[in-house]
């Protein structure tokens, strides 16, 4: 890790079953709701302060995404059958290569991402079929603070360039 994370530019997180636990709650007009720690936050901000970007990348059509990311101030793109595709483009406008960015998955479909980039990262409770692609695998499940993990896995490698309040 301490010899890839100094690398990493951009840090692409799915959205189900990362920032979620990957339960849906489907009330009586169809509409749906998630559930997500507010303790991410805090660490996609440590993130920021580090200067790497993040993005959501989701195959997940439901306006809940994007709810999500508006609140938390990231670029997302939600919606999208072909992951990689839509990674590449990001890394490509953003003038790096994918050996600079981390993708933060739970499943299958984000396989092509997790071969595709320098640190491939999984959930704890991520399914089977991705954990040997992966470079680490987060102690915390999905929606219980792994995205903060992975956020201070980077401080802790990077170290803080500013704290995140002024100190009393």
């Amino acid at each position: 890790m301490k010899q890839i994370i100094p690398r990493i530019r951009l840090v692409a997180f799915d959205f189900d079953g990362v920032f979620t636990d990957n339960t849906v709650y489907v009330l009586e007009d169809g509409s749906e709701a998630v559930r997500c720690t507010r303790a991410d936050g805090l660490g996609l901000q440590k993130l920021e302060a580090l200067g790497i970007d993040c993005i959501i990348i989701s195959t997940e059509a439901n306006p809940v995404v994007g709810a999500r990311a508006r609140k938390l101030k990231l670029r997302w793109v939600q919606g999208c059958s072909d992951k990689r595709a839509v990674l590449q483009e990001i890394a490509a406008e953003a003038g790096i290569g994918l050996d600079e960015v981390a993708y933060v998955g739970n499943d299958i479909n984000d396989l092509s991402c997790l071969k595709s980039v320098a640190l491939p990262i999984v959930v704890r409770d991520a399914h089977p079929d991705v954990i040997p692609h992966a470079r680490y695998r987060t102690w915390r499940p999905g929606g219980h603070g792994a995205v903060r993990e992975v956020c201070d896995l980077f401080e802790a490698v990077l170290g803080a360039e500013k704290p995140l309040a002024a100190e009393a």
